[in-house]
């Protein structure tokens, strides 16, 4: 457990924010849940509720709904599980002072990085779209083109299985 991919795997969006839970990052780290929290709890000042907070019990039903985990009957949670934001995640290395608690920490470091690098690309590709399709409807407009060829025209281009042989015709 450890590359990006993996790790990636683990980040969710809760309140708005790219969180980690504290069971996963327990296994990454390779302590248990309890103490991973009772470690966070020694250093409490350190762990404002931007850097990590307790998920409500709609949000972990709908967690668990969303991944996929199973509810547990016994010996399950007793209590609602803490998440960790980014920067919570990163001040976990001065209170897990461990070889892997510091090799960990800098994956999740790249994971995160890598997804806002991905998240600024596809913003830019959604504006791009947004730009070509008022460029396509303005053209549309300014030929006078007939909106039943118009739609055949949008047809082709979302079925690519299609061929694209359409022609328009200006009035």
């Amino acid at each position: 457990m450890g590359n990006l991919v993996e790790v990636q795997n683990l980040i969710y969006e809760i309140r708005g924010q790219k969180v980690i839970l504290d069971s996963d990052l327990a296994k990454l780290y390779g302590v248990q849940t309890f103490n991973l929290n009772k470690a966070v709890k020694r250093n409490i000042q350190r762990f404002p509720t931007d850097f990590m907070f307790q998920l409500t019990k709609d949000e972990y039903e709908s967690l668990i709904f969303q991944i996929g985990i199973s509810k547990s009957g016994r010996g399950g949670r007793r209590f609602m599980p803490y998440v960790f934001t980014e920067q919570g995640v990163a001040m976990l290395s001065t209170v897990l002072n461990s070889e892997q608690a510091i090799a960990i920490n800098i994956q999740i470091m790249r994971t995160f990085v890598q997804i806002k690098k991905i998240a600024i690309e596809n913003k830019d590709l959604s504006r791009r779209l947004t730009d070509l399709e008022q460029l396509f409807m303005q053209h549309c407009m300014d030929n006078q083109l007939d909106n039943k060829e118009l739609m055949q025209a949008i047809d082709l281009l979302m079925d690519r299985t299609k061929p694209a042989k359409v022609r328009f015709k200006a009035d």
